[in-house]
């Protein structure tokens, strides 16, 4: 249920709603106490009715807000609402970056300046444990000044396990399913899909499928129904980048392939090298420019989906 402008979540008063996604709500606000504007995500009450889940979402809310990283959002605070579960961050302004995708691929520079961005966020993420679980372009946030902030880490962990998944759903734009596994399915790991332990590398595999659609302008795994981008995911490889850009080097092919091994232990062995192979393909010659980018302005964080 929407919450009116004027709520107060303790020194927090609700001003407007920004979104609504499967993971809560998202609302503009003001702290009271430090006199600013805020974004508070509100997760769905049942949260709160399963004691371990709750554990988790507070367990996940210290670390995500220890991770005082430029290319993450600041986490400030969390708390419960009637008995619904909140994360209090700061308020950004930009877009995600899935607006932007949904007008088709982006310049290989540019894509490069995002993806060093990611990069740089996950690697200090991972340095500390954490571990996303749900990286999709509706979890990167592009302000509009050209930063990338990775939304929402950890709380693709809050989400009910489901076993299976209905095969005769259709795949969606943007294809999500609330619940499903860990993650949403047109971004999952294979052994995400799998229902195996997923680390580190797993947002590596995500990040692989992030890069392949900002170059390419398509996803790299498709299927008519979620049961059969699963199994693409887990099977097949995705098309040549050089058959959907010919601007895109070898090079930076190659770095997209690495993201996308199947075996874990084939990829990246750290965000850290990833980002410095980007690095060293920028210095190249096709270095980031994140100028020539048509943002509408907006204002939104948290991540709605």
């Amino acid at each position: 249920m929407p919450f009116a402008s004027g709520t107060k979540f303790d020194h927090y008063e609700i001003i407007a709603p920004l979104g609504a996604g499967g993971m809560g709500e998202v609302y503009r606000a003001r702290d009271t106490r430090l006199d600013r504007e805020v974004a508070i995500k509100v997760l769905p009450a049942d949260y709160a009715k399963d004691a371990e889940r709750l554990k988790r979402f507070e367990q996940e809310a210290r670390a995500t807000s220890a991770l005082n990283h430029p290319n993450i959002l600041t986490v400030h605070d969390f708390g419960l609402h009637e008995s619904a579960p909140y994360l209090v961050a700061e308020l950004l302004a930009g877009e995600e970056l899935r607006a932007q995708l949904n007008a088709g691929a982006i310049t290989p520079k540019r894509a490069i300046d995002y993806a060093q961005q990611v990069a740089a966020g996950l690697s200090a993420a991972h340095e500390r444990g954490v571990i996303h679980r749900d990286l999709k372009p509706e979890n990167l946030f592009v302000t509009n000044d050209g930063r990338v902030k990775i939304l929402d880490f950890g709380l693709a962990k809050l989400k009910p396990l489901k076993q299976a998944v209905d095969s005769e759903a259709e795949t969606m734009k943007p294809l999500t399913n609330p619940g499903v596994i860990m993650g949403t399915v047109g971004y999952m790991s294979p052994e995400q899909v799998r229902g195996q332990e997923a680390d580190h590398r797993s947002d590596i595999f995500s990040f692989g499928m992030i890069l392949y659609e900002m170059l390419s302008g398509q996803r790299a795994f498709n299927g008519a129904t979620v049961a059969d981008v699963m199994s693409a995911i887990t099977r097949d490889e995705p098309p040549e980048l050089s058959e959907t850009n010919a601007k895109i080097s070898p090079a930076l092919d190659k770095i997209v392939r690495r993201c996308l091994e199947k075996k874990p232990e084939r990829r990246f062995h750290s965000a850290h090298d990833l980002g410095f192979a980007l690095e060293a393909l920028s210095l190249s010659g096709l270095g980031p420019n994140s100028s020539g980018s048509n943002r509408t302005e907006a204002v939104q964080t948290l991540g709605t989906t």
